[in-house]
């Protein structure tokens, strides 16, 4: 039984998602296109955040002379 809540929840975070980005009225591969997008452009942010950040947070530190 849980497993049938959790995935009527999920479904209808994804119809809240449909609705709020209003995408319900693209055709599925229109819909496919844009989400693959949108994961894409999502996945290279988190990456260059997970490369850059600790290099631009130590630049910080040290113009501020909290690190040596």
């Amino acid at each position: 039984m849980a497993l049938g809540d959790y995935w009527k929840q999920l479904s209808w975070f994804y119809y809240q998602y449909l609705l709020v980005t209003a995408l319900y009225m693209l055709e599925p591969w229109e819909r496919t296109v844009f989400n693959s997008l949108l994961i894409s452009v999502a996945g290279m942010a988190v990456y260059t955040g997970y490369v850059f950040m600790p290099q631009h947070i130590m630049a910080i530190l040290h113009y501020f002379e909290v690190v040596q």
